[in-house]
């Protein structure tokens, strides 16, 4: 019998985990189904309890749930307790246990991408789940300094007390930003016109690393390069955190090459090479 995986979010089109987790079935040698899960929000706790009555294994879960779902399940990772965000949910036999593979993906991209984060200073664009992620790791890489941008600084400063939080207005103004990283799904397919911020904002960064993966190149990551701006979109972190949440399912290590195999696999299937 065939196990049964998957992704929970609200619109799923967009989605290449599918396919990502489809190949690490391949190379594991492993026959599971992974599924798109198109959920409403008011739906979310009747979906996961009904994904745990089919025997599900574990899913994992996009925007704008990462937050939410926490209410949903029995128990959390140390990482994801920390980060107040979930995006991997293992189904035991008794209880649901839900992980953050976001941190630990987000880390690879910086690692494949050759950002060294320590003493420098990163605004963080969106206050969202990713962007909790993102913090964590930027805290325990070094980083000298974390600016976060909000719609709503003063919400956010709620959740995010101990950080500068500024407002999109703002960027522009700051005197040091070495690396800038977009958190928001603005720029996503299908809205592919749309950037979080312009040119004025992003010069003077050395780096920007858009979490977006479809499109291949966001108008964010195309305005940075057209400025001689390192630039990349989150595809591999995409991969690296489907890997780690499989590492979760399985109970298994899974070797460090199938990940730069599967994401070269990815970028073939969608012409990207």
């Amino acid at each position: 019998m065939k196990n049964i995986y998957g992704l929970i979010g609200e619109k799923l089109g967009h989605s290449f985990s599918p396919q990502i987790h489809s190949l690490i079935f391949q190379h594991l040698g492993i026959k599971s189904y992974y599924h798109l899960f198109e959920v409403k929000k008011e739906e979310l706790r009747t979906a996961i309890e009904g994904l745990k009555v089919l025997g599900t294994k574990g899913v994992n879960v996009t925007i704008p749930y990462k937050v939410d779902v926490i209410g949903c399940i029995d128990k959390l990772a140390n990482e994801a307790a920390e980060i107040g965000a979930i995006n991997t949910i293992v189904f035991n036999d008794n209880y649901t246990k839900g992980y953050n593979t976001d941190y630990f993906g987000f880390i690879m991209l910086l690692d494949k991408n050759n950002v060294s984060i320590l003493d420098k200073t990163v605004v963080v664009l969106g206050t969202g789940g990713a962007s909790r992620a993102a913090v964590k790791a930027l805290k325990d890489k070094g980083a000298s300094e974390i600016i976060l941008v909000s719609r709503n600084p003063e919400k956010a400063k709620r959740k995010y007390n101990s950080l500068k939080i500024i407002s999109y207005d703002e960027i522009s103004k700051l005197e040091n930003k070495d690396i800038i990283i977009n958190c928001t799904p603005v720029g996503m397919y299908p809205d592919t016109d749309k950037s979080p911020i312009g040119k004025k904002e992003i010069e003077g960064c050395r780096v920007v690393l858009d979490l977006i993966y479809n499109p291949r190149e966001t108008l964010l990551i195309k305005q940075a390069r057209e400025l001689n701006i390192k630039a990349d979109n989150g595809l591999y972190m995409l991969v690296g955190q489907a890997i780690k949440a499989q590492e979760l399912w399985q109970g298994t290590k899974i070797d460090s090459t199938i990940t730069n195999v599967i994401f070269k696999e990815i970028e073939i299937f969608f012409n990207w090479r």
